[in-house]
């Protein structure tokens, strides 16, 4: 046939085959499509679990005993520098204290060592001294750290041992001070 015999035939029925080849390939596509979400969800589900994991160990505090070594390492090393008799010992004190704190927080552990004017807080500090200020901006905070402390998540292990401002009125002379400073005759 040529092709003016063709037309004169009528339609050709090449369309319908392109109707069911594309539906095929959208069925194929939609396949695809599941295959690649239920591999994503399940993706998603096995980060999921692995965070959880990852948080139930550090609330359970999975290497407490070694934190805990560590730490009072930690204080041994801290020790050691400040009494060293030179610069050398110091700063080879000081460099393995650093590596021993990174351990110890790489292990969960949290250095507590609050700088001075930080807000006193019940739940990681214990009060070693309390000194007078006349500030009342310095009430019930840091003067200065005695010991750090030692905490893991949600957890406090040894709490640091600071001194703590208090804001105290100046004393008005009162009855018994003036009868002691009166001379006596």
């Amino acid at each position: 046939m040529t092709e003016p015999d063709a037309l004169a035939a009528g339609p050709v029925p090449v369309a319908p085959r392109r109707e069911g080849a594309a539906h095929d390939e959208i069925l194929e596509r939609i396949d695809d499509l599941t295959r690649v979400v239920a591999r994503q969800a399940a993706t998603i589900e096995r980060l999921a679990d692995d965070a959880k994991a990852k948080a139930q160990r550090e609330r359970h505090g999975a290497d407490l005993p070694l934190v805990t070594e560590l730490f009072a390492l930690l204080g041994d090393a801290v020790a050691c520098a400040s009494t060293a008799e030179s610069a050398r010992e110091r700063e080879a004190f000081d460099a393995v204290a650093g590596r021993i704190e990174r351990l110890l927080v790489g292990r969960g552990g949290i250095v507590v060592a609050p700088g001075a004017g930080e807000a006193f807080d019940s739940l990681s500090m214990e009060a070693a001294d309390v000194v007078r200020t006349d500030s009342p901006d310095e009430d019930r905070t840091v003067d200065s750290l005695v010991q750090p402390g030692l905490s893991i998540p949600g957890r406090s292990i040894r709490p640091a041992r600071v001194v703590v401002r208090q804001h105290r009125k100046p004393a008005e002379s009162s009855p018994s001070t003036d009868t002691a400073q009166r001379p006596r005759s």
